[in-house]
């Protein structure tokens, strides 16, 4: 199933079942009645989903992500492979959907991309679960994009205001509670350029894992996302290119890149 948040034709705000199968231009969403986390009942209103306007597919309460969890990718900037998950968050306020600007804010000349397949909660206070029981929190998964000012995450020795800026964390454009976590592409395009090209195959710690390992510190709650680590190849972002992470199997996010104002 995919769940999407949208606004409507009419400029209501809900969210919605997507439903379609082949050529995306004749897919369609239908409401729901209140939130996804629970039972979903559909309510009958359905519109084409190119009338509608996606947003990110959920507001989470905390964005948890997960540095250094390919080894290529801890290799390509000089890291060690870490010996436990990294762990750092991203405020709900750098959360936007799929169109949405990224902006470059004026603070960082090395806006960079980190493509990611996000893990979206849907078990209601999930605190220390064991690894066995992680896959039964997961409400879905989705693409997200953990935008990060390069520089400032060296100069600053710490990494909230690098990975924090308004707009920084792109999610969406739905959830699917159906794909597979496991083994999928996970890729990043620049103006329809291959930067990223990986697999969660690759990942130095899996899913399950992370679940477990979040929860021992911080209660996870219902739409709350884990960021699972971005796969080599992460590059520049700069005012007027677009860039597309693609999560194998759910779909596709794509943000236009522009100047932040002063």
């Amino acid at each position: 199933m995919r769940i999407a948040r949208l606004v409507t034709p009419e400029g209501a705000m809900t969210f919605g079942v997507i439903d379609g199968q082949g050529e995306q231009s004749g897919w369609t969403v239908e409401a729901i009645d209140g939130h996804p986390f629970g039972q979903i009942a559909r309510t009958g209103q359905r519109w084409a989903l190119d009338d509608v306007r996606l947003l990110s597919p959920i507001l989470p309460s905390k964005v948890v992500a997960i540095g250094r969890n390919y080894a290529a990718h801890a290799a390509e900037l000089g890291n060690e492979v870490p010996k436990e998950p990294m762990m750092f968050l991203k405020p709900s306020t750098s959360v936007i959907g799929p169109g949405d600007p990224i902006r470059l804010p004026a603070a960082s000349k090395q806006v960079e991309h980190e493509a990611e397949l996000a893990v979206v909660i849907g078990a209601t206070g999930a605190r220390k679960v064991s690894r066995e029981d992680a896959p039964a929190t997961i409400f879905g998964i989705t693409a997200a994009n953990d935008v990060s000012a390069r520089d400032l995450q060296k100069t600053d020795g710490q990494w909230g205001r690098a990975k924090g800026f308004d707009s920084f964390c792109p999610i969406g454009p739905w959830i699917d509670t159906d794909a597979p976590y496991e083994g999928i592409g996970v890729r990043c395009t620049v103006d329809d350029k291959v930067r990223q090209d990986g697999n969660t195959n690759d990942l130095i710690f899996d899913i399950p894992t992370l679940i477990s390992y979040v929860s021992h510190v911080m209660t996870l709650l219902p739409g709350d996302v884990i960021l699972t680590g971005t796969p080599e190849g992460v590059g520049p972002l700069v005012a007027g290119e677009t860039v597309t992470v693609s999560v194998q199997g759910v779909g596709d996010l794509t943000n236009p890149v522009v100047a932040d104002e002063a």
